[in-house]
């Protein structure tokens, strides 16, 4: 391996700072899977249970920056906005894909894992805690 393939910059790192935000590659997975590619800003949040609205609109604004979604406003009243993947975004939609399959396919494993420090989801007994 080169030095260039653990430099800040090299290519592994940038495909994981998709994952760094979570919302991300959800919001991917969901427009892909189940808008079809397109969706109002409404019915997009609706799909996303647990993202508040301050967030949804942040993680949004960064997928437009970056390049992965379009968002289109419509002149309606009230204004329709939907949000589009774009070629790139699509591009990103089969890694994302291979990690929900990966997910449903190893679920015992994730179940097995240990809960982290100030982790929000719980797992059932394990989240309540020793008996006693």
């Amino acid at each position: 391996m080169e030095d260039d393939d653990w430099s800040e910059d090299c290519a592994p790192r940038r495909v994981m700072e998709i994952f760094a935000t979570k919302w991300t590659s959800m919001i991917l997975h969901t427009l892909h899977a189940r808008h079809s590619g397109a969706a109002r800003s409404g019915a997009l949040h609706r799909s996303l249970p647990g993202l508040s609205k301050k967030m949804f609109v942040q993680t949004l604004r960064d997928m437009e920056t970056s390049g992965l979604i379009e968002r289109r406003v419509d002149s309606t009243v009230p204004p329709a906005v939907t949000y589009t993947l774009t070629p790139l975004g699509l591009r990103f939609v089969g890694l994302v894909d291979m990690v929900y399959h990966w997910g449903r396919d190893n679920a015992d494993a994730l179940d097995d894992l240990q809960p982290r420090l100030g982790a929000r989801r719980g797992r059932g007994a394990q989240a309540a805690g020793p008996a006693g």
